[in-house]
């Protein structure tokens, strides 16, 4: 129960960590990150896997692809509500036995959603940091950060979690 707990926590802090850092960055004018030249003052846009990953300072406003910037607070009290809800069913599950599949999925979506949700309340945006230098172009276009990730990856885990416990 605990490493369900703690795995909450990680994500949360690691990626408030990670967002700080980004916060705190030099960027170019399309908000590319800069990395520390190995040559002098040159300084070009940090990526990792090759070029592939690129990473970004980009200020999101809305929910997921910028959707409702205009209406922030709306945005944020479902962020908040949202968030409640999955803490809800997370405490729940802890008090059950089994199911570690649902209680996984349960505590990536809610770490992902704590972190998301205190860069509304706290920024007024959410700090989005990476994105993917591949053949589709409107990929390259979304601006992800960790939490991002823990939120999908968590969400299919939680749905396969909650329907190998009604088989």
């Amino acid at each position: 129960m605990a490493g369900y707990v703690l795995g909450v926590i990680g994500i949360f802090l690691g990626d408030l960590w990670i967002k700080d850092r980004i916060e705190g960055s030099d960027t170019d004018k399309s908000g590319n990150v800069l990395g520390r030249g190995r040559e002098g003052d040159c300084r070009k846009p940090m990526t990792l896997a090759g070029g592939r990953v690129r990473i970004r300072k980009y200020h999101n406003e809305g929910a997921m692809l910028n959707l409702g910037q205009r209406r922030r607070k709306a945005v944020a009290a479902l962020s908040v509500a949202l968030t409640g809800a999955v803490g809800g069913m997370f405490l729940c599950s802890l008090g059950q036995r089994g199911n570690r599949l649902l209680r996984a999925g349960l505590a990536l979506l809610l770490g992902g959603a704590f972190s998301n949700t205190y860069d509304r309340l706290k920024r007024r945006y959410v700090v989005d940091y990476l994105t993917f230098q591949v053949g589709w172009k409107p990929l390259g276009r979304v601006v992800f950060n960790l939490s991002d990730f823990a939120i999908m990856i968590g969400a299919m885990l939680a749905v396969l979690g909650a329907s190998r416990d009604e088989g």
